[in-house]
């Protein structure tokens, strides 16, 4: 019953959305994302240990602001998303400008395939949805909401431009058919990960699990490493950033694979110091276990082990 209500509730807004001029998709997003912030005190709190641990120079206010910025970016993600999935092809690339394109498309010359990674940061389920049509279309690495209607209807809208979404257990092989098809994947990189396709990298001056299928992957198959951003303009419109490819290490530095993960994590993490409030501060990226409280129902997936890169 639960799950039914959520789909109807998310049915409902995307009605509505679709009618609602930009300043008021805006606003709405920004009062559902201070709600959650009000009364999702769980989130709350785990945001504001997040902060403290990144910016512990950083005085009690400043970082309760960054927190507030923090829901509200969430909410503007939620109703935004809606409004630009209903949009045709040609609007949804006139709200986007594009800085560093030639980057992606250097990448893909190398005929090996590209391994684009992000965070939840910005708009990324936007970036994706651009880059389908200025591009190429990718396959999108993911996790199941909890949801499966909520997750279907959300399926649909990124596969909308032409990309393909699976979900991350026991996709290895499909990812690496892709790859050598000279085609790109996505994938997310900030969440905590669990067992033995994890290593320690340091994000924000501290030790987090983070997947090494992104650099496993790209050693072994020579495919370009790309960071790619989604950063707000206003007024409905986006700024997309490919940055320059990830320099790989030499394959036979010793422990090559971490040292790789730790470069992609550096990328990230510049981002997130110069706008932390684009960031989902309220998931608990450093932990050594699970808690209930680190999924939004319907929202959030859950955190689960990763791709075993080693497969073939």
């Amino acid at each position: 019953m639960k799950h039914r209500i959520e789909y109807a509730i998310v049915r409902t807004l995307v009605a509505l959305v679709r009618v609602m001029p930009d300043w008021l998709v805006r606003v709405s997003g920004t009062t559902l994302g201070l709600a959650f912030y009000v009364f999702d005190r769980a989130h709350r709190r785990i945001a504001r240990q997040n902060l403290a641990m990144a910016f512990p120079s950083r005085g009690e206010p400043e970082r309760r602001a960054i927190a507030r910025s923090a829901f509200a970016h969430f909410g503007r993600l939620v109703f935004e998303l809606l409004k630009f999935s209903t949009l045709s092809r040609e609007e949804m690339l006139a709200r986007v400008e594009c800085e560093g394109e030639e980057r992606s498309r250097l990448a893909y010359a190398h005929g090996k395939g590209v391994l684009f990674v992000t965070g939840h940061f910005g708009f990324w389920e936007l970036q994706a949805m651009v880059h389908a049509l200025r591009v190429e279309p990718v396959m999108i690495l993911a996790r199941a909401l909890d949801n499966p209607r909520l997750n279907a209807l959300l399926e649909r809208m990124r596969e909308r431009t032409g990309n393909t979404v699976v979900y991350r257990r026991g996709t290895i092989r499909r990812v690496m058919r892709t790859l050598m098809a000279g085609h790109g994947v996505a994938v997310l990189i900030d969440q905590h990960i669990m067992g033995r396709d994890a290593t320690y990298v340091d994000f924000f001056e501290r030790p987090a699990a983070t997947t090494t299928a992104v650099a496993a992957i790209a050693m072994r198959t020579g495919a370009p490493v790309v960071p790619v951003f989604a950063l707000p303009l206003g007024r409905g419109r986006y700024r997309m950033i490919y940055e320059h490819p990830v320099e790989p290490p030499r394959a036979e530095t010793e422990d090559a694979i971490r040292e790789f993960t730790q470069r992609c994590t550096d990328v990230l993490e510049m981002y997130v110091r110069r706008y932390p409030e684009l960031w989902l501060w309220m998931h608990r990226r450093w932990r050594d276990s699970v808690s209930p409280a680190d999924g939004v129902p319907g929202m959030f997936p859950a955190a689960e082990r990763d791709v075993d890169a080693t497969q073939n």
